[in-house]
């Protein structure tokens, strides 16, 4: 394949060590670029002030350039927090009522797009293959196209894509399909994500589906297709196996006793249904009497965009109600909810994964949510937790041994928690390894590689995934194979 070319709206740069920070995608799109070279381009995350930046800041790792651009004050604000973060995030997550439009927030998020295409299109030799990431850079390939660039270049959403409905609301939306169809590749994380897109072509005769995934639309043709995103399924299996040497998940696991615990992994967003999910634990403790002290819940929420104001005001709503339920719930002895509101390391992460009898993930909606699937990748075979999974999360497609709830239902919900902590070891087993196969076969890498597959036009070659992850972890042991 030829050079690999990955804009995204944030670059995980590597440390002065050259180590990049921790997470599967990080690790499976440096394995991509190191293999054919590359250059990975995008925000760095500051600001210049109101003066536009006149220049990239470059890093070289091996054979991978890192470009990185700040923007401005102006930039940040209408680009990032507003149009892409106020209008399109809660539009794709289907909450209209948060969507807040404006001509200014709309025109900045184009500006900047074209910003970033003029800043990387003097880096981009002819025969370079670009993949673009996610909702904030969904106009840059046609202002590629606008600058010349005849290149292959493919987009991949990680989150949802709304239906005809939803997204039509947004007064802009011919603009962002329009920019949708200068791809060669679109990615979704789901069938269902996919089906909602052809919805939409298809609505107001924007365009077509011509059949074996390819697409029409505004004089182009294009393929689309669902690519659910996994983890590093192996090596996150062993991390959680030696993590229980960590002096922190010893710590919590002294402290828990014998309690049996409950685990949220989420950042603070109002997609994830944490006050929802607060409720239905409530909800299972007050039906469940002889629960009272004997289990712990501990939602860990890392705060997210906190200067905007939603956001803000989500993290004093998600403090009061847990305060609240140990309030009323708790007592000198047990507190029901453990509330962290910071980030925790990944390491400690897979550790607590491991103690968890059940992972709580119930989004309102969500892309692929991969904490489903971290923790499913970090349970102990010979005595697996169970994941309680959101009907509305793209993992609920393929995590078939998950119990499946919908967030909404407080009190099926709090059904679903008492069915999984009393459900027998053997059933426990068998929904584990089911996912777990599952996961090894489709981790990370298979999913950067079946993308690039087809920007590419190059066939899967017969048995060149039939490993997936299993040659360095087996799903009946738990050990690697090598052991």
């Amino acid at each position: 394949m030829s050079r690999l070319v990955v804009v995204s709206n944030r670059v995980p740069v590597p440390d002065k060590g050259g180590i990049a920070p921790a997470g599967g995608l990080a690790v499976a799109l440096k394995v991509a670029l190191e293999e054919h070279g590359g250059l990975w381009m995008g925000w760095s995350g500051k600001s210049s002030g109101e003066h536009e930046p006149q220049t990239l800041a470059q890093l070289h790792q091996g054979n991978i350039t890192y470009a990185l651009t700040d923007l401005t004050d102006t930039d940040v604000e209408e680009y990032y927090q507003g149009f892409a973060n106020r209008v399109l995030w809660p539009i794709c997550h289907y909450r209209l009522d948060l969507a807040e439009y404006g001509r200014k927030e709309m025109a900045g998020y184009f500006r900047v797009n074209r910003f970033f295409a003029h800043r990387l299109a003097p880096l981009v030799k002819p025969d370079d293959v670009i993949w673009v990431h996610d909702y904030h850079l969904i106009p840059l390939a046609a202002e590629l196209r606008e600058m010349g660039l005849k290149n292959r270049i493919g987009f991949f959403l990680h989150i949802p894509w709304p239906p005809a409905d939803v997204l039509f609301t947004m007064p802009v939306h011919e603009e962002i399909m329009r920019g949708l169809s200068h791809y060669d590749v679109v990615g979704f994380q789901t069938d269902h994500d996919l089906e909602n897109f052809a919805g939409c072509l298809r609505r107001e005769g924007i365009g077509d589906e011509l059949g074996g995934g390819r697409y029409s639309a505004y004089g182009r043709v294009f393929k689309g297709d669902a690519y659910a995103i996994g983890i590093e399924t192996a090596a996150f299996a062993e991390f959680a196996k030696k993590a229980s040497t960590n002096k922190t998940v010893k710590r919590t696991r002294e402290s828990i006793g014998n309690r049996s615990l409950i685990i949220g992994v989420d950042r603070l967003d109002y997609s994830k249904g944490i006050t929802q999910r607060i409720d239905a634990f409530e909800r299972f403790i007050l039906d469940n009497p002889a629960q009272h002290g004997h289990v712990t819940y501990l939602q860990i929420t890392p705060k997210s965009r906190s200067e905007v104001p939603e956001y803000e005001s989500m993290q004093r709503m998600v403090a009061e109600q847990a305060g609240r339920v140990n309030g009323a719930l708790g007592a000198v002895d047990w507190v029901p909810i453990r509330y962290i509101n910071r980030s925790i390391g990944r390491h400690i992460l897979a550790g607590l994964y491991r103690l968890g009898k059940v992972g709580l993930v119930t989004p309102l909606r969500d892309g692929m949510n991969l904490v489903a699937k971290e923790y499913v990748a970090a349970q102990d075979p010979d005595d697996p937790g169970v994941l309680l999974l959101s009907r509305f999360a793209g993992a609920a497609r393929k995590l078939n041994g998950a119990l499946l709830v919908n967030p909404y239902d407080i009190e099926g919900t709090a059904n679903a928690m008492a069915r999984a902590l009393s459900m027998p070891l053997e059933e426990r087993k068998q929904r584990w390894k089911t996912m777990m196969d599952h996961l090894l076969e489709h981790d990370v890498t298979r999913w950067c590689q079946d993308f690039l597959d087809d920007l590419t036009g190059r066939p899967n070659q017969p048995g060149e995934h039939s490993n997936g992850g299993q040659a360095a972890y087996s799903a009946k042991t738990g050990i690697e194979a090598s052991d």
